[in-house]
Formats: structure tokens, C-alpha cells, sequence
């Protein structure tokens, strides 16, 4: 599979969108979805205009009813007498009417398989025989075939737009929660594209889990391909978040399809104002880009790796490195020795070693030393965990230092009979995987594949490394993410090693590594929150209560809250959460304790605090089981 190793785009066909093609060989389009209720037609056409402003290409708006999906004729008509031609998409949920209505006046309608003919989820185990599974779908077609006749007549191009959170119940009766369940609820409907010759359609396949959400587009585009389609996607991670955490969990997610060349539009989605994503979707969608000119990597990939649903790589433990181990992380001294939360410091040649006294190291971390300073600092220092580092040029040196573990640095080019024969001589030795420098994912994915061609089972830990300063966070996260998503989605990763080589502080840099795991679903260090973005539906301030939230829940670490604006895809987006507070009505919020709501219309007032309670007294009742079992 070439294009593993080598950057391109997917070919697909040239969807319609007013005056603003998708696909083909168009660029990688940038949208954004107003916050405001879309019935307030001059707040939403003065939003979308800042979201066109700030390079936004596309502009979605909420549609919850008839009311809404018609006042976007005039939401259209401001825009243009503004001088703006940004097309409008009408995101519709629940009713086919509205999508009908919203067809005449939007240059693109956005449904939802899960929800557009099907019945409302009830998370009910329901069984379908074959005729009436075949039924249903007899249903979808009588509904969707109008619809796509207007939008024919209108010239309206069509988002097939699946959610995790919201496949039907009779989806999940037949393929469950899965991957596979969310790429059929797409390919049902594009079937009925393809059959009635309806070309202006886009997909997209979305889910807050970034495991969940890349397999399932590494899926959809491996089902089109068999089935004759080279629809456009759309690319996104719902739910994201807001702040750090959601530019790199949007970064991780986005960026590993990216790199694959996927995705033809990108909306990244975050609980902030909505012209704050386009700036976030330039960045990523123009890193990702620059790989199309690197020189070919000759490589191929290993029997039997499968791209759509990898599993692990599996390899030989190595003290807490790989063997199914939890990732680890790597850290520097870079801007001198300071507090750690890092599996691994490395230290160089140990000059800095005397300021380490003082040095907090919670953890108990091993330090990593150059091979040829190691052990004499491991000589004058018995009481610390120092193991040693050597470049590919020592390897001839890698039997003569004495250590239970042992890191050699190879990079894809070293000729591969000298190494392998190294790592099968020592399996103590965790293999640190530089990049080349035009293209780092091609090549790290190479070493990857050529070391399990080999059959040698060492672990790998991946390094990046960049020259950021102090006011270029935004930017080392998203590449440092979007560096680091495909290895670990492809399932190749045994630990993460990021380095800077600026003035970004080194705690900027081990905390972007965490965060990276923990967008990847590899490693939970920190409470993790599943938010919104919001849209017009929303029916409380999503921005300020999810910072109450988080400022009251930030010592939880390990848990997952969900923070949805509304019920369209509130219980089913939180399916891994531990808790979710979900907007019910206007002011009032509805808790839930995963998929099981435990507390309806709560006055918002009080929510926050309700919230806090729930978990408090989980948390004691697991404290008194755990007690009684002992």
C-alpha cells in the first residue's frame, strides 16, 4: 500500500456546493457551524459572516424545524447582499419535511441516518428478521428518494452525515455499536444515491472516541472503493472539546485520516466560538499538506497488517515499555531539570546531573543517559535507574554496557540486516524511531513495517522533534498530534518522545504528550471532557458552564464527562462517558450516568452542583464495595 508510506489525496468526484466546489482536485475545504438559534436571522448571518472572515468556506446552521430551515432564505439573502458567497448547509435532525424545506433555501442539506426516517433511539435490544430489516430500509427509500429530487431540481448537495451517538436501534440491533454498524448506516443511504444517480453528495462518518471515529472512515473509504463510489468526506471528531485538549484530540483524530488522504472539507469542533475552529483547520489541513512534495519512501507494508482495523503490534515487553503495556512517556531537561511526570528523562551526558538532587521526581522516573557516559554515572549513582541511549552507529557497543534496558535510536534508511540482527541478539533494546526530516510519518511507519516484516518483537518508541517558541503552542500540539495519530491509530506505538528545540517551556512539551495519548484513547492521565461545540439547539451557556465543570472536576482523574448542549446526540455520544450533563429544556438539564438518565430537568442553577454529587456518592458507594469484597 503506497500511499501508507507516501502522501495523497483519495481521488474522488466534484460535488456542487453553490459557488464553492468539493473534492476533485479542489482544496481541502474549512468549515464551521453557527451557536446561535438560527430563527434569529441577523445574529446568525452576522456569525457566519465572522466564520467566513476568519477563512471558514462552508457555513452550517441548525435546523430543528420549519420555521428555522425557512428563515434561511433570508439568513441567505444578508449574506449576499454583504457581499459574501459562502454557501450554507442546513443540519437537520429527526424530521425529512424540514430537510425537505431546507433544500430550497440552503446550498446543502446535512441528515442523519440515525435519526432522518428511523424512529427516536431508545437504546432498546430490538430483533429484526431479514424481511422486516429489508422493511425498514423500503421505508428509508420512500422518504429520502423526494428529497433527493428536490435537491436535483435546487441544485442542493447532500451530507450523508453519520454519528456515533446517533446510529438507530435498528443499526445496532443488526452491527451493534461498532465501526462497521456506523459505516453501514452511511453506505445504506449512499446506495440510494448511487441507484438514483445523485452525485452531489458528501459523507462523513464522526464519533468523540478517536479510535472509533478514524476506523470507521478507514472503513467507509474501503466500502465505497468496493462498491464503485469516490464520494467526498467530511472529516471531524464530534464533541471535541475546548481549550488545549480539544485542538489536540481534533488533531489526533483529523490528522491521522489526513495523512492517509482522506477527507476533502474539515470542521474542527470545539466548545468555543466558531470562527476560533478555522484558524485550528488551516493549520492541520496545511501541516498535513506539506508531505506531498518529500521524496518516495520505497516501502511496503508488512503480511498481514490490516490498515482498516489494526490491531496492536505485538511485541516483547521490555521492563514497562510494550508487551501491551500502557504507552510510555519520554521527557527532556531541555531549559534545565524541573518536576516530571515522565516514564523516561533523558539527561545527555549527565552534565546536569548534580542539580538532579533537588529535583522532584514523583514518579521515580529511569533516567536515560548517552551510552558512553552511562555507566560510570550508573557506577557513582547505584541508587538511581539510569540505562543507556545509543545512536545506530554504536551498535556494536549496545553488548558491551550492562543494563536491563537499553534504547537505540534507528531511523528508516539503516541498513536493515544490521539492525535486525541487533535487536534478535538483544531483546532488552527498545528501539527510539527518528523521522526523516521531509517526510516523518512515512518514514516512521516504514521502520515500523520493515521491523515486522522481520519478525523482531522490540518495542518502539516514537520520537518528533521541532524548534517552537514560547508563543507557538497552538502550533507544536496540532503537529505533534497530528505527527503521532496515525502511528498510534495503526496501532505501532509503545511510547511517545517529543522534543522541542525552542523556547516552548519543556512542561509545555510533556504535558502535549500526555494529552496526545490521551486523545488516542492509549493512556487516561487527566478527566477527560466529551463537549460540544453547540449550535443552535444548544439551550444553556455551553462555554461557561463546561469551564464550572471543569474547574469543579479537574482533580477526578480518569473519568469522562460528557457536556452536551442538547439531546440530538447527548446519550449516544457519551457512550464511554462516565457521567453526562445534557441540556433538556431551556434552563433545565437532564444528568446521566452513562447511557442511563438519573436525574430529568434538573433547574440549571442547581445542576452543576447535582452533577458533583452524583459522582461523590458513586465514588463512596464504590469505596464501601470495595471495602466489603476485601
Amino acid at each position: 500500500m503506497d500511499a501508507l508510506f507516501n502522501y495523497r489525496r483519495r481521488p474522488t468526484c466534484v460535488v456542487r456546493v453553490g459557488g464553492t466546489p468539493l473534492g476533485g482536485d479542489n482544496p481541502i475545504r474549512l468549515q464551521s457551524m453557527t451557536t446561535t438559534p438560527t430563527a434569529d436571522v441577523e445574529a446568525s448571518a452576522a456569525q457566519a459572516e465572522r466564520i467566513a472572515d476568519a477563512g471558514g468556506e462552508y457555513v452550517r446552521l441548525t435546523t430543528q424545524g420549519v420555521r428555522e430551515a425557512e428563515c434561511l432564505k433570508d439568513i441567505n439573502a444578508r449574506l449576499r447582499a454583504d457581499g459574501y458567497l459562502t454557501p450554507l448547509v442546513a443540519d437537520v435532525h429527526f424530521n425529512p419535511r424540514v430537510a425537505e424545506v431546507a433544500a430550497l433555501y440552503a446550498e446543502a442539506v446535512r441528515i442523519n441516518p440515525g435519526n432522518y426516517a428511523d424512529p427516536a433511539r431508545t437504546f432498546r435490544k430490538i430483533e429484526y428478521t431479514d424481511e422486516e430489516y429489508a422493511a425498514e430500509l423500503r421505508k428509508i427509500e420512500e422518504r429520502f428518494v423526494p428529497l433527493l429530487a428536490l435537491c436535483r431540481q435546487n441544485h442542493t448537495a447532500l451530507r450523508i452525515g453519520v454519528n456515533h451517538g446517533s446510529l438507530s436501534d435498528r443499526i445496532m440491533s443488526r452491527y451493534g455499536d461498532t465501526p462497521r454498524g456506523i459505516v453501514e448506516s452511511c453506505m445504506e443511504f449512499l446506495r440510494i444515491c448511487k441507484r438514483e444517480r445523485f452525485g452531489d453528495v458528501a459523507v462523513s462518518v464522526k464519533a468523540s472516541n478517536t479510535v472509533v471515529m478514524v476506523r470507521s472512515v478507514r472503513l467507509l473509504a474501503e466500502a465505497m472503493e468496493r462498491e464503485g463510489m469516490d464520494y467526498p468526506i467530511h472529516l471531524g471528531v464530534t464533541e471535541a472539546g475546548e481549550g488545549d485538549d480539544g485542538r489536540i484530540k481534533s488533531a489526533v483524530g483529523i490528522g491521522a485520516l489526513l495523512a492517509d488522504g482522506l477527507g476533502d472539507t474539515v470542521r474542527v469542533s470545539l466548545t468555543e466560538e466558531p470562527e476560533a475552529e478555522i484558524p485550528v483547520a488551516r493549520k492541520l489541513v496545511g501541516y498535513v499538506a506539506q508531505r506531498a512534495g518529500a521524496a518516495p519512501i520505497p516501502a511496503e507494508a508488512a503480511p498481514g497488517w490490516n490498515w482498516a482495523d489494526p490491531g496492536r503490534r505485538a511485541t516483547r515487553r521490555v521492563a514497562n515499555v510494550g508487551g501491551g503495556a500502557t504507552p510510555v512517556v519520554v521527557s527532556g531537561m531541555a531549559g534545565g531539570p524541573g518536576p516530571s511526570e515522565a516514564d523516561y528523562v533523558y539527561i545527555g551526558d549527565g552534565s546536569a546531573w548534580a542539580s538532579l538532587g533537588s529535583w522532584s521526581r514523583p514518579g521515580g522516573q529511569a533516567l536515560l543517559a548517552d551510552f558512553n557516559v552511562c555507566q560510570s554515572l550508573r557506577a557513582a549513582h547505584p541508587e538511581a535507574k539510569v540505562y543507556p541511549v545509543f545512536p545506530h552507529t554504536a551498535m556494536p557497543m549496545v553488548g558491551a554496557v550492562q543494563a536491563e534496558v537499553k534504547f537505540l535510536v534507528l531511523q528508516y534508511g539503516v541498513a536493515a540486516e544490521e539492525y535486525v540482527a541487533c535487536l534478535r541478539r538483544h531483546p532488552e533494546v527498545v528501539v527510539a524511531c527518528m523521522p526523516a526530516r521531509a517526510n516523518r510519518l512515512g518514514s516512521q511507519r516504514a521502520l515500523a513495517h520493515e521491523m515486522m516484516a522481520a519478525g523482531v518483537r522490540n518495542p518502539i518508541v516514537f520520537c518528533q522533534m521541532y524548534g517552537h517558541g514560547a508563543g507557538q503552542k497552538g502550533d507544536f500540539q496540532v503537529e505533534a498530534a497530528a505527527d503521532m495519530g496515525p502511528l498510534m491509530m495503526d496501532g505501532l506505538c509503545d511510547g511517545i518522545w517529543l522534543m522541542n528545540h525552542g523556547s516552548l517551556p519543556q512542561a509545555c512539551v510533556e504535558a502535549t504528550a500526555f494529552a496526545i495519548l490521551q486523545a488516542a484513547r492509549l493512556r487516561m492521565t487527566r478527566t477527560e471532557y466529551i463537549s460540544c461545540p453547540g449550535c443552535g439547539r444548544t439551550l444553556y451557556d455551553l462555554q461557561a458552564t463546561t469551564q464550572r465543570i471543569k474547574e469543579a472536576t479537574k482533580g477526578l482523574g480518569g473519568l469522562k464527562i460528557g457536556i452536551m448542549g442538547c439531546i440530538v446526540n447527548g446519550p449516544g455520544e457519551m457512550a464511554d462517558a462516565d457521567y453526562g450533563y445534557v441540556g433538556a429544556g431551556r434552563g433545565r438539564i437532564s444528568l446521566y450516568r452513562r447511557k442511563e438518565c438519573v436525574e430529568k430537568n434538573i433547574p440549571e442553577g442547581q445542576a452543576v452542583e447535582r452533577l458533583l454529587a452524583l459522582i461523590e456518592a458513586d465514588r463512596k458507594a464504590d469505596g464501601t464495595a470495595a471495602r466489603a469484597g476485601e
